[in-house]
């Protein structure tokens, strides 16, 4: 388990020499205390979290998991499906509370027709039931889609005219909707990130 003691306490203002004074303890161990080369126990934490005026669950740095980003989905943007990296290589982001990072896909927004629902470097989360294909959960809902050109967009999907078009409708008043595309797959959006939010690491 790790700490966030160092920082909390230089945010303080506090040294460690006045940090062991101050939980009666030697300047040796309370440095191993902070650097995690001594053993923590939790009369420790309280004493630290007392001084430094918050929570003990404010002092412990939890280690989330992390959903690689597969590219860029176009939103207004003409986007190609490129697998820029190998499975689970690139940039990462932080899976979000309450999604599991299996079988979770996570993409970032180009353009801005999907404004203000979407802006560009929002990070999207999906995931796709099948390889190939139209979910009908898909129809009427924003969705990941690839197109027969390649092309990877953010819209609503609609059905189009005929059997087998779909009509990939942008948010932006001032984007254009495309009519009556071949898809050849689509994925609901799950969960979307605002740009400032989305953890990379």
């Amino acid at each position: 388990m790790k700490f966030s003691i160092g920082e909390k306490r230089k945010a303080a203002g506090l040294t460690q020499e006045r940090m062991a004074e101050m939980l009666e303890i030697s300047p040796g161990l309370y440095n191993g205390l902070e650097n995690g080369k001594r053993r923590m126990n939790e009369t420790y934490l309280e004493g630290i979290a007392r001084i430094l005026g918050c929570s003990v669950s404010d002092l412990i740095i939890e280690k989330r998991p992390t959903i690689a980003i597969a590219g860029k989905v176009g939103a207004g943007a003409s986007v190609p499906l490129v697998d820029a990296y190998e499975k689970g290589d690139g940039p990462q982001v932080e899976c979000p509370p309450g999604l599991s990072p299996h079988g979770v896909v996570a993409v970032e927004v180009e353009g801005d027709s999907m404004e203000p629902v979407y802006s560009a470097g929002d990070i999207l989360f999906y995931s796709r039931s099948t390889h190939d294909g139209m979910p009908e959960d898909v129809i009427g809902h924003k969705a990941v889609c690839e197109d027969e050109g390649g092309m990877v967009w953010v819209k609503r999907v609609k059905r189009g005219d005929e059997p087998g078009f779909f009509h990939l409708i942008s948010l932006n008043p001032g984007s254009e909707t495309m009519w009556n595309k071949r898809l050849k797959w689509a994925a609901r959006v799950r969960l979307a990130w605002p740009a400032e939010f989305a953890k990379k690491v």
